[in-house]
């Protein structure tokens, strides 16, 4: 068997953190399994040997958690992401049931409402943060809403979900400032996002109504709490902005989507596929297993580089390229299998919504100044400030 390719990048520095395609690039051409020794794991940078993992989770299991650190690992064993059926299944049910989409449906006009205002404003102004004025908007608006928190611990949303994906990388320096924060929402998790101090009709009370009939054991409630802040906020905020960005690098794109609003739902996976808001988790092998021809031993941590999978040439014919009627429904932004983003529905249908108004009311987004997120588990872009015509 071949030997196994080796790279000593950090794929959690700060250049790699802004454009990691280069990365990604070099180490599809090492191999389908690369030897990441700055951290001690494998990687498949590949899209049919990622694929193939997440649809695998028997062998590629999440049950010894799917980050990087081994103590963040050992302490987070057992929530949803870090799961495997059927302990997932029961957890992932219970999580689902207020995204599912004929849940979907029910808040669609609450959705298309905020939309239409945030839009409304933000064209009138004619220049905005895209990342803080239109990406932040819907997610906080609505989403924060349906978890049912107070208006002060709302506010405090965007801090955690942040410093919780910071802390999903290495013991690095930002894996560290952010352990605080991290703290704190534990806390509030434990004694403050509990029944009696939350909307009693809200998904977050929901949980423990569940646990109340069985469904769930009820010391799952509070970090389960987890699964509705950090997926539903800053991956629909990136992903919302880096669509924004592509659309005004590629002004041709936006006038085929002007022209054909059938596109919207295409632009919106075009948009995930060239950007991956969340671009890796990491498994556990069970059992020996043999990837493309290369042997890895059961207990190897394997990272899963859905960014890297999502510009993979041999899947996507020019993978650089923006190009909305490439309709590539098969990426990996939202994963697959038994872990595919529970809140994929939601996160396009506020995607859908904004387009849909935007389309009517822009014909130009000009990018006047931006900054990238430098976080351990996300990428995209802190702030787009743009202007419009």
């Amino acid at each position: 068997m071949p030997d196994i390719a080796v790279s000593d990048v950090d794929l959690f520095g700060d250049d790699a953190r802004i454009d990691p395609y280069p990365i990604y690039a070099e180490l599809r051409a090492l191999g389908p399994v690369v030897h990441m020794t700055r951290h001690g794991h494998y990687a498949l940078p590949r899209y049919a040997d990622v694929r193939a993992a997440l649809m695998d989770w028997r062998t590629f299991s999440s049950a010894k958690s799917v980050f990087v650190d081994p103590q963040m690992n050992a302490d987070l064993e057992g929530i949803t992401l870090c799961s495997d059926p059927p302990d997932h299944t029961m957890m992932r049910n219970v999580l689902g049931r207020p995204l599912r989409p004929d849940r979907m449906r029910e808040i669609t006009p609450t959705i298309e409402a905020e939309a239409d205002l945030v839009v409304d404003r933000i064209v009138a102004a004619g220049r905005f943060d895209a990342a803080t004025e239109l990406a932040q908007h819907l997610p906080m608006a609505v989403v924060s809403e349906l978890v049912g928190l107070n208006e002060a611990d709302r506010g405090k949303m965007l801090e955690w979900a942040e410093a919780i994906w910071d802390v999903q990388g290495p013991a690095n320096q930002r894996f560290r400032d952010a352990m605080p924060q991290v703290e704190e929402f534990l806390a509030f998790a434990q004694n403050d996002a509990v029944p009696g101090r939350i909307d009693p009709d809200g998904w977050a009370a929901h949980l423990y109504q569940a646990a109340d009939r069985g469904e769930l054991p009820r010391e799952k409630c509070p970090v389960m709490m987890l699964d509705y802040i950090t997926p539903s906020l800053d991956t629909t905020i990136l992903g919302i902005t880096s669509m924004i960005a592509l659309f005004a690098r590629h002004p041709d794109q936006w006038d085929l989507l002007r022209a054909d609003r059938s596109l919207i739902p295409h632009a919106i996976n075009e948009a995930l596929r060239m950007e991956t808001s969340v671009p890796q988790f990491t498994r556990v092998l069970t059992d020996d297993h043999v990837i493309d021809g290369v042997a890895l031993e059961k207990g190897s941590r394997v990272a899963l580089l859905y960014g890297s999978a999502n510009r993979d040439e041999r899947k996507y014919p020019d993978p650089d390229r923006f190009d909305i009627t490439r309709k590539p429904s098969d990426h990996l932004a939202f994963g697959r299998g038994e872990h595919v983003c529970v809140g994929m529905h939601l996160a396009r249908l506020e995607m859908s919504a904004l387009l849909e108004r935007l389309a009517d009311k822009v014909s130009r987004f000009e990018i006047l100044a931006e900054r990238p997120l430098i976080n351990n588990g996300l990428r995209g872009l802190a702030h787009l400030e743009v202007r419009v015509s």
